[in-house]
């Protein structure tokens, strides 16, 4: 391999890598890899639409006074992911700012960030945010064009399921099946100068690899996309009182805990509860194609009275793997299970097609010979 083709490649798997995390990023609702800000409140650090490195919050391990982090905000413009920096750690949880604001987000109607709510770290070595410009220009663009792809398909064909992340995930999967087969099909058109005696043939291995990736994509956007950290309100009153989750101080109250699943693979999810007061029943079950599980929920009020903030943790994987494997891989680590699972399919895939496509090349010596779908399908 040349230079210039070495080159190529790694171009072409940055584009990839680039491409991925950017998609599953707006399927997970979260950075993966890749994340951005839309507002100027960290400037100079971070200017706006400017992208940053996002390394997981169960990957990046604890935070500290100093850190600049992605967490899921209740208040600040309405709620949703915000890149703020840490700037004091207390009891209540942690106090954010942006670099350009001149008070906290707790100075305002913003409680102080739990450790649930964050969900990504932004890498800086040496203390200084590695940025990326442009960035945001980019995601926003493709977002859009993939939204208003999946609404002029879904209302082509009357699914409402090919809408949201999970429609989303799907149309990766389905636009990598198109790309595959386009190539197969075109390039036994295409006109290729060689010498007689020698046997050339198109490497599609990226293609499969790509194809590999989309799986990779929907099985970790089932997993994680309706996972994470849930969070429930309660109101420590004098007397249980009418009202959502208002429960005399010092009582307990249950509620009900629905796990829904819309996917057709069955999954094992487990509860864990993440502050305390609260406690969930049962903490593991497998939850059916389909179908939905109930759970109970245990919330106790402290003695005294006043808003409290209660959470648990979600983790779902596919059952692909034995129960007492999934079981084992979680206690080690959540995330270990997905990597297990999304290797396994996403593996197990490019494996089978390396495979089928004869070592990652489609081969043929005379145009007049059997086309390469032919050849392919005679393998089946």
């Amino acid at each position: 391999m040349g230079l210039r083709r070495g080159g190529e490649v790694v171009l072409e798997a940055a584009l990839i890598v680039f491409l991925v995390s950017m998609i599953l990023g707006q399927v997970l609702g979260q950075p993966v890899l890749l994340g951005f800000v839309t507002s100027g409140s960290m400037a100079p650090t971070i200017e706006t639409g400017d992208g940053f490195v996002a390394i997981p919050a169960a990957l990046a391990g604890p935070v500290e006074e100093g850190d600049v982090v992605t967490f899921r905000a209740e208040e600040i413009q309405g709620g949703g992911l915000t890149t703020h920096r840490i700037v004091e750690e207390t009891d209540q949880g942690y106090i954010t700012k942006g670099d350009a604001n001149p008070f906290t987000d707790q100075d305002g109607d913003e409680p102080p960030v739990k450790e649930t709510q964050i969900v990504a770290t932004v890498w800086q070595p040496g203390g200084t945010v590695v940025t990326v410009p442009g960035v945001g220009a980019v995601v926003t663009g493709t977002q859009s064009t993939l939204q208003a792809i999946q609404r002029q398909i879904a209302a082509l064909v009357g699914v409402r399921s090919l809408l949201g992340t999970q429609g989303l995930a799907y149309f990766v999967v389905a636009l990598s099946v198109v790309a595959y087969i386009a190539d197969i099909l075109l390039s036994d058109d295409r006109k290729r100068e060689r010498e007689p005696e020698r046997s050339t043939g198109t490497n599609v291995r990226l293609i499969v690899a790509v194809f590999a990736g989309a799986i990779v994509l929907s099985a970790t956007a089932a997993m994680v996309g309706p996972a994470g950290p849930q969070e429930f309100g309660v109101v420590s009153a004098e007397s249980d009182s009418p009202g959502p989750r208002v429960i005399e101080q010092g009582t307990s109250e249950s509620v009900q805990y629905i796990t829904p699943n819309d996917g057709f693979v069955p999954v094992v999810r487990y509860v864990e509860p993440a502050t305390d007061g609260v406690e969930i029943e049962p903490r593991e079950a497998v939850v059916p194609a389909r179908s939905s599980v109930n759970g109970t929920l245990t919330l106790t009020a402290p003695p005294e009275t006043g808003y409290y903030r209660y959470y648990v943790v979600e983790h779902r994987y596919l059952l692909v793997l034995p129960q007492s494997t999934i079981e084992t891989l979680h206690a080690v680590h959540p995330w270990l299970p997905i990597v297990v699972i999304d290797g396994l399919l996403g593996g197990s895939f490019y494996l089978l097609w390396v495979v089928m496509v004869d070592n990652g090349r489609v081969r043929r010596r005379t145009r007049d010979g059997p086309s390469r779908l032919d050849r392919i399908l005679s393998r089946i």
